[in-house]
């Protein structure tokens, strides 16, 4: 499994759903906005609705932000 998630710096949520894709051992690919080369404008093309950071992908299926993440796993 592969996970892709969109972030920002600084941003807690996002530092939660990374380590707690470490913990599931699940890789992934970061995408922050922030420091690049990433743009807002890229993840509004793949999620258009977003508000919020994370938005997390697992194996290309869109889970959400962190919450999300946390009910995929059954937390």
């Amino acid at each position: 499994m592969k996970a892709i998630i969109w972030s920002k710096t600084p941003c807690v949520f996002c530092t939660q759903a990374k380590q707690l894709l470490k913990v599931k051992g699940i890789e992934y690919e970061e995408r922050n906005i922030t420091t690049g080369p990433w743009t807002v404008e890229q993840l509004k093309e793949v999620v258009p609705n977003a508000t919020s950071a994370p938005q997390i992908f697992l194996d290309e299926q869109y889970i959400g932000g962190f919450d999300s993440l946390r009910k995929y796993f059954g937390i």
